[in-house]
């Protein structure tokens, strides 16, 4: 059996808004990244997500134990609305793909060591969204 590789967005019940914006920004980075192994990206209608060992953040990424099994990253979308109000659409949208982009950052940390770290990530992620912001037109 082949393995799938790629990245995926996933999550019909994301702000319209939002979620296009997620995949006009994973439709770049799969311009720029490699994904030997699918990674579905879930987002998720609640206002935060609950990784494995009990946390509350805005975003996580499951890494397997095997490179045989898939990983997933999971975006919280659920208080989209209420972040634009408070912050304004541009904040919003980038404070999402900014979360995106750090989990997309434990990816490849993983596929090239098999580890994840969070030395270096956000300002990885943070150069990331600012390359994005520069190459590409936006709505």
């Amino acid at each position: 059996m082949r393995r799938r590789t790629g990245l995926r967005v996933r999550g019909a019940r994301a702000h319209p808004e939002l979620r296009g914006a997620i995949i006009r920004f994973a439709r770049w980075l799969r311009t720029q990244y490699e994904f030997p192994v699918r990674v579905p990206v879930y987002l998720l209608a609640g206002d935060q997500v609950l990784t494995m060992h009990g946390h509350k953040c805005s975003a996580s990424f499951f890494a397997p134990w095997s490179k045989k099994d898939e990983p997933y990253i999971r975006i919280a979308a659920g208080d989209y609305e209420e972040y634009r109000a408070e912050h304004g659409r541009d904040n919003a949208l980038a404070a999402y793909l900014g979360s995106f982009a750090h989990e997309v950052v434990h990816y490849l940390q993983w596929i090239r060591t098999n580890e994840i770290s969070e030395r270096g990530v956000a300002v990885k992620a943070s150069k990331m969204v600012r390359r994005y912001a520069l190459t590409v037109d936006h709505p």
